[in-house]
């Protein structure tokens, strides 16, 4: 029987609203604050009163060029606003203020990584400067919808896709990549939940082998990455079995209902002219030279891809460590920081992704909170590698005690904690006699062949010992008396 998916391809294309981290406003000096109380951060600019003239946001542009440049895009110079008319409740002037014929960013990518290993580039056609509208309120006021203009004139950038991801699971992996880059560059927390970032798919299926596009149909309210999967596959079956049954997909805009795990018509999809972009006559031209994209330029941060190939190829870390410890910003500069004390990179990642981040989650707390420098975990790792203690002892015993006592260092507490190791090889002869004559048996089977059990005598010196005794020259001498 013929699998429908292998008879159909998929076509989307995504559009990413991601608010910037301004202080102000757009086009205005209103503050742009998330979790005010409804209407506080509102003024006669945002709402769009007579005579009120919009400005702009230089530092909205600087974070714009952010992005644009990380992204590898092609920078206009000159870039001209418009107005966009539609009429929409939580819209106040009627119009929303955007960048239709000269987007300040244009072509770039931005690369993914699949679950197979395999890559790809997904090509951007745009990304530009806009305003945010108000927020509709729906379910506080049974007869009335509310309406809150904080969120209008909020600054935006929108990231427009090529119509060429093929799946959910590449469009998940897209809105991820873009998440970490904005969090990155500090321009957007990224936050889903609370609308700062925001995915729209245009989703449309045709007969693989086709040059046709289906019709497309755009789905919005996916406010996380697992729902623009999910949204994005159910979407694809929709219309495929749609076609399969002779019906017309029709274009329209979608909503999802992550509950139901479908997505529902919301109302017909207004087509491009239905818009009507008239010049902004209030906002002068936006003229970016080039000493203006340098600038921003040389004031870039590493990014994600950057610090993976460091510390793949610097650090000598496996693609596993490396992608885990670039997944955020905070991480990757913590660990930035530990590596900048010690040369056992992976000792530094193994502490990080270990006793650090189980500590984290035991707590519930984040990196930032978190009381100790990279430079104390460095000298935990520096300990360990000097053979003033076992990896065991410090992980277990020194690493909560100065969490416990930050002010105080690693080789102090250690001392404190009388688990310095000892190669005195008297002591250790000691201990290893004792071990030995506690299980004569083990002794024997030993000495018949079971090597496994040089675990046991091993484990009973670190017991008597405290931990303090050095386990290099005790796994040494014990197989020497052993096999004597």
């Amino acid at each position: 029987m013929e699998n429908l998916n292998d008879k159909y391809e998929a076509v989307i294309g995504l559009e990413i609203h991601t608010q910037l981290l301004t202080n102000t406003k757009a086009f205005s000096t209103d503050v742009a604050e998330y979790g005010s109380m409804p209407n506080a951060n509102i003024s006669v600019t945002s709402l769009g009163y007579p005579g009120a003239l919009p400005r702009h946001n230089k530092e909205a542009v600087n974070m714009a060029l952010k992005v644009g440049l990380a992204c590898g895009c092609d920078i206009t110079s000159y870039c001209l606003y418009a107005r966009k008319n539609y009429f929409y409740a939580d819209l106040p002037k009627g119009y929303q203020i955007t960048q239709d014929k000269t987007p300040l960013c244009t072509n770039g990518f931005i690369h993914i990584k699949k679950a197979d290993g395999s890559t790809r580039d997904i090509e951007l056609t745009r990304i530009h400067l806009e305003e945010d509208s108000g927020k509709s309120i729906h379910d506080m006021d049974l007869n009335n919808s509310l309406i809150d203009y904080n969120r209008a004139g909020t600054t935006l950038i929108e990231i427009v896709t090529e119509p060429v991801i093929k799946t959910g699971e590449e469009a998940g992996l897209f809105v991820s990549e873009v998440r970490k880059l904005v969090r990155y560059l500090d321009v957007c927390d990224g936050n889903m939940e609370e609308g700062s970032l925001r995915c729209d798919a245009n989703i449309s299926v045709m007969p693989k082998g086709s040059d046709t596009f289906g019709t497309k149909v755009e789905v919005k309210n996916m406010n996380s990455i697992s729902n623009v999967r999910k949204a994005i596959e159910f979407e694809i079956q929709r219309q495929i079995e749609a076609n399969e049954n002779g019906e017309t997909i029709v274009q329209e805009t979608r909503s999802y209902d992550a509950v139901k795990g479908i997505t529902f018509s919301m109302r017909a999809k207004e087509v491009a002219t239905d818009y009507r972009y008239f010049p902004e006559p209030d906002l002068p031209p936006l003229m970016v030279s080039n000493d203006w994209i340098e600038a921003v330029r040389a004031n870039m941060p590493a990014l994600p891809e950057e610090l993976y190939n460091q510390f793949t190829t610097e650090f000598g870390l496996s693609h596993y460590d490396a992608s885990v410890l670039t997944e955020g910003k905070e991480i990757a500069t913590y660990y930035q920081e530990i590596a900048n004390h010690t040369s056992n990179y992976k000792a530094a990642a193994n502490y990080l992704m270990g006793p650090v981040k189980a500590f984290l989650n035991k707590n519930a707390i984040e990196l930032s909170e978190f009381v100790l420098t990279g430079r104390q975990i460095a000298e935990l790792v520096r300990l360990v590698d000097e053979g003033v203690v076992s990896n065991a002892v410090a992980e277990q015993k020194i690493f909560p005690a100065l969490i416990e006592q930050p002010d105080k260092g690693a080789q102090e507490l250690a001392e404190e904690l009388n688990v310095v190791q000892s190669s005195d090889a008297d002591f250790i002869d000691e201990l290893i006699t004792k071990a030995l004559a506690a299980y004569p048996d083990k002794v024997e089977e030993y000495k018949a062949g079971k090597k496994g059990l040089l675990g046991l005598f091993m484990g009973e010196v670190m017991k008597h010992s405290g931990g303090k005794a050095d386990p290099k020259i005790t796994s040494q001498k014990l197989r020497e008396k052993l096999e004597a």
